[in-house]
């Protein structure tokens, strides 16, 4: 008599709140140098995205030119997205949160795309506080042209070749913070816990969110000498606190002891908790921020964590007055002024 042997069933699927799983959320494979920190960063993005439960369709992905610039091909495929010219991502990013303020708009540029031909633009994104997270994959160097040094590599990092930096570095999240973004944080891409706490935060934030990501570029960045690399990184990361997100449709209580932790929320209604793990830091003090980043840099220490954070000043898109319906779904009647106008208006200038 045969027997037959029963099937176990499959393992339930793993969704997240909003029913999806993290294979929607994936991207294409990575072309990029194995053991690249960009693609570190990417699985985190997917990670973060997945776990706050965003719908892919309501992101867009924006990117410049550089080896960074290629990332959004590896994340969120189904989503909307646009390769500009090189360092001129923030203007895209603008023209298209103005043409439709639902979406969640999120830019990877490089330390070259932006820090160099791009640091016009990032100014003018930084002051205006638009609403988007604005990663900058920083490794230092030029990656895709053989290594050269970038404008944030510190003075007397050493290329491969030898050659030896002279130049003093632009420290983005400085400038970030003193321009008007409204999140700014510094995290490595080997920091798995602490970039996506940080990515969560930034998915909660309304505003310009700006995250300088160390990412050792294995190919031209990674030897002895750089301070962009792999070991010095871990040898001299110095985190501002632990750093934990809870976000708002979780209803997790936390309990601390007074004045260990400081709790920070956010827009919508998602937690960061910032525990203390050496001096007492506020991340809402902007002129406390720009003291840590100055104090680490002379003794040579990578600062991690959010330095600042404001939830009290108002988007480039609440200042502009806009209404609640995507610009680009308006009527004609909408959108031009009437003929009376236009007359009443020459009529002005006689």
């Amino acid at each position: 008599m045969a027997t037959t042997t029963a099937v176990p069933p499959a393992p339930p699927r793993r969704v997240n709140r909003i029913g999806l799983e993290q294979a929607a959320y994936k991207g294409n494979k990575s072309t990029l140098c194995a053991g690249c920190g960009h693609n570190a960063i990417s699985e985190r993005i997917i990670e973060a995205f997945y776990e706050m439960g965003v719908e892919p369709h309501r992101v867009i992905k924006l990117s410049g030119i550089g080896c960074s610039s290629k990332s959004p091909a590896y994340f969120m495929r189904t989503s909307h997205g646009f390769n500009a010219v090189h360092g001129r991502m923030p203007s895209v990013a603008t023209g298209a949160m103005l043409a439709n303020r639902h979406l969640i708009a999120i830019g990877v540029s490089g330390d070259g795309d932006t820090a160099s031909i791009g640091i016009g633009q990032f100014v003018h994104l930084m002051r205006r506080n638009l609403p988007i997270i604005y990663i900058i994959e920083d490794n230092g160097c030029y990656g895709l042209t053989k290594g050269q040094f970038s404008a944030t590599a510190d003075i007397g990092s050493v290329l491969k070749t030898g050659v030896v930096n002279d130049l003093p570095p632009i420290d983005t999240c400085a400038l970030a913070i003193q321009l008007g973004a409204t999140y700014v944080a510094r995290s490595f891409s080997g920091d798995k816990r602490q970039l996506l706490a940080l990515l969560e935060g930034a998915i909660a934030h309304r505003g310009t969110a700006m995250l300088d990501v160390i990412s050792p570029c294995v190919t031209f960045n990674d030897h002895e000498g750089s301070t962009k690399s792999y070991s010095y990184v871990k040898d001299h990361d110095e985190p501002l606190g632990d750093l934990s997100f809870v976000p708002f449709f979780e209803d997790i209580t936390v309990d601390y002891d007074p004045g260990t932790t400081k709790e920070i929320t956010l827009h919508d209604g998602s937690r960061l908790l910032l525990k203390k793990l050496g001096e007492d830091y506020d991340p809402t003090n902007k002129v406390e921020a720009l003291r840590v980043l100055t104090e680490s840099h002379e003794r040579g220490e990578v600062v991690t964590g959010l330095f600042y954070v404001n939830t009290q000043r108002p988007d480039f898109l609440q200042l502009m007055n806009l209404v609640d319906e995507p610009l680009a779904t308006l009527p004609e009647s909408r959108v031009r002024p009437p003929q009376a106008a236009l007359d009443e208006v020459m009529e002005s200038l006689r």
